[in-house]
């Protein structure tokens, strides 16, 4: 325990850039998602193939390869000095890897959403003289985000706990933190380890509190 107190200060850091994948990645995977969704109901062919493709390279590809591949690609563009807020190049590149992983999966709770309205609204709003895009933005999608919300609990939860895989690129999040103490004070494994897993543990419980806040006010406006 007294070392988890020693180092307080290097474990809140990692756990402060853990936060930090979250959110970014997060924000990067339900944009694109939320395109590549409405791209899986199009009526236009090629966007449907570009969303059923994306997904199925996405999801089907383990999140280690995506990240040392982004590690490994993005350099070879150029991009070697491209880190945001204090942050160095490898953390952008695993927010990018983790982004467009969580992207496919978001997609597909989307799709599902927009499948669960019913055929009708879309229908009345293409009678009054809406585009497929505008009925999809000011209909369909306000009212599939009721649907979404709880699969994409479970999405955000899962990329709460793959943040940890990006220690492999470097990345010192909770996870690099966890090993790197583990090595070096031998004696307090079990602590060190149990301390970190606890701080997951709450992660996940405050991200699951505020998305069934957010599902308990979006049923009561519905």
């Amino acid at each position: 325990m007294d070392t988890l107190v020693d180092n307080r200060a290097e474990i809140w850091e990692g756990f402060r850039l853990t936060l930090w994948l979250l959110l970014t990645s997060g924000v990067l995977a339900t944009l694109l998602g939320t395109v590549l969704g409405s791209f899986r109901v199009s009526p236009v062919p090629t966007l449907r193939w570009i969303g059923t493709s994306y997904v199925n390279v996405f999801r089907n590809t383990p999140l280690v390869i995506i990240l040392v591949m982004s590690a490994a690609f993005w350099p070879t563009l150029g991009f070697n000095d491209v880190g945001f807020f204090g942050y160095n190049t490898f953390v952008t590149f695993a927010i990018l890897g983790l982004g467009l992983y969580t992207a496919a999966f978001v997609c597909e709770a989307v799709r599902s959403g927009i499948n669960s309205v019913a055929t009708g609204q879309a229908e009345a709003a293409r009678s009054v003289g809406m585009t497929f895009a505008q009925s999809l933005r000011l209909v369909v999608l306000p009212q599939a985000l009721r649907a979404v919300i709880p699969p994409l609990t479970s999405i955000y939860i899962a990329l709460a706990k793959n943040t940890s895989i990006t220690a492999i690129v470097g990345v010192p999040e909770a996870a690099y933190v966890m090993r790197r103490l583990s090595n070096k004070f031998t004696s307090d494994v079990y602590a060190i380890f149990f301390g970190i897993a606890a701080g997951y543990v709450v992660l996940v419980l405050v991200l699951s509190v505020l998305l069934r806040l957010a599902e308990r006010r979006l049923a009561v406006a519905r």
